[in-house]
């Protein structure tokens, strides 16, 4: 599917007409432009053809983040990654944020850009995006995949007292001084120690438009009210779940309330795994993104 305006929708009738023209040019894979969606500025990147996939991105980070995804996922499907609201280029008004609002601005934008509707891969906070886009725009979603993500409410398994403290410890740090912190809570220990390239390259990353304090506080509190748990029935998508079996940050006990409370799920553990077993695994997480929507949903 296509990039397809809808009728009268003229954000999206101009953003179809530049990825037309990008293409001509081939120049598609240069970075796109920002719209107006939900009462906010959202930036927006479409890279690769085929059907859509939507990639969400999680607390406080935004579309670079998925660096080692696109470049795999773009060769089987038109994707669109962008940055929440209150991070990276996207607007950052001073309010009140919650899941249901970003599932909201996500809608927004794809209905803006034309999309009838997209495979959906959300990551952390951007996996209860995910998880409300599906429960409130089912006609949106087509395959669903969580990572290291949970339902929150009741039977939220959370992460340790000492891990939170250490986690929203910022005050006084420098950018890198917190990624450096929170490292073992991204990646194995073994990866730290065999992979310092990566490392480094992870960091020069992740501090690319940087989110503000004021942001990560406004968006950390929509995470900590997410609750999804007594409507999981509602999503009726096949639904592909993955995480890492060491997350510290949202421990793999949440993907297994997932599997159970979601119809039609299927659960992967990623051995050794931390919270960006996307990116340490990166190789094994495309294939199965890749497989599961091709092979999976590909057959309905």
């Amino acid at each position: 599917m296509r990039l397809r305006p809808q009728k009268n929708k003229w954000p999206g009738i101009i953003a179809n007409i530049i990825v037309e023209l990008l293409t001509l040019k081939g120049l598609r894979n240069i970075p796109m432009p920002k719209i107006k969606a939900n009462g906010i500025n959202i930036y927006y990147e479409i890279q690769g053809q085929g059907k859509p996939l939507v990639l969400i991105m999680g607390l406080r980070r935004n579309a670079e983040w998925w660096y080692c995804q696109i470049p795999a996922l773009a060769e089987h499907f038109q994707v669109l990654v962008f940055d929440n609201r209150g991070a990276g280029r996207s607007d950052q008004p001073a309010a009140d944020y919650s899941i249901p609002l970003f599932a909201d601005d996500t809608a927004a934008l794809m209905k803006g850009l034309g999309l009838s509707s997209a495979h959906v891969l959300g990551i952390s906070m951007g996996g209860y995006i995910a998880q409300e886009l599906a429960i409130n725009y089912p006609e949106l979603v087509q395959g669903l995949i969580l990572g290291c993500t949970g339902a929150g409410g009741s039977r939220a398994v959370l992460m340790t007292p000492e891990r939170l403290a250490k986690f929203t410890a910022n005050k006084g740090l420098s950018p890198e001084e917190i990624l450096r912190k929170d490292m073992d809570i991204y990646f194995s220990e073994g990866f730290i120690q065999e992979w310092p390239e990566k490392i480094e390259e992870f960091v020069e990353i992740s501090r690319r438009h940087y989110q503000p304090p004021e942001s990560f506080l406004r968006q950390f509190a929509a995470c900590q009210k997410h609750d999804t748990l007594k409507r999981l029935h509602r999503i009726i998508h096949p639904t592909l779940i993955m995480t890492g079996d060491d997350d510290p940050l949202i421990p793999p006990e949440n993907s297994r309330i997932l599997k159970e409370m979601i119809p039609q799920a299927r659960l992967e553990f990623f051995p050794a795994g931390r919270h960006c077993f996307f990116m340490e695994f990166a190789s094994k997480f495309n294939q199965k993104v890749i497989d599961f929507l091709e092979k999976k949903i590909g057959r309905r």
